[in-house]
């Protein structure tokens, strides 16, 4: 389901860290670091779905650095702009604030996506300046860009 929802297509893997996926076992093993990460908690994956017909349309992601979470997410291009990834990411962002041990969540994005700034302010994140050369995006360019740097803090 997610490499047909949204782990192949270009569209939705711009600005991700990760190569689109160009087979099912590349998403298989995907799956398998999720499962291993989870176990050692160093970072927590969740898949999301529509309440209204269970459909798989993303994931988010938290990794765990001491008193700090990192977020990053994805969704399938037909659920862009519904308003999804802002609630989730609200939720996440609250969620985590309920830990007694999390202080900050944060999250970066490439300058030029302005989806998931927009996404991040109305989750209530604050744009903290810019990263110089700070991601790679391997889909886009071997070289690293410019990334814009959100946080909420407790």
């Amino acid at each position: 389901m997610i490499f047909r929802q949204y782990a192949q297509d270009p569209d939705v893997t711009r600005y991700v860290s990760w190569r689109s996926h160009r087979s099912i076992h590349e998403t298989e093993e995907f799956l398998r670091s999720c499962l291993s990460a989870w176990t050692e908690q160093k970072s927590f994956p969740w898949v999301i779905v529509k309440k209204s017909d269970n459909q798989l349309v993303g994931m988010v992601g938290a990794r765990v650095e001491n008193h700090r979470w990192e977020l990053g997410y994805v969704l399938a291009r037909p659920h862009w702009g519904k308003g999804y990834m802002t609630e989730v990411v609200k939720a996440v962002i609250d969620w985590a604030f309920q830990q007694p041990e999390i202080y900050r969540v944060w999250a970066v994005c490439d300058v030029d996506n302005l989806a998931s700034s927009r996404v991040m302010e109305k989750a209530g994140m604050t744009r903290e300046g810019v990263l110089r050369r700070w991601s790679v995006h391997p889909n886009m360019s071997p070289e690293p860009r410019d990334s814009y740097c959100y946080s909420r803090s407790k």
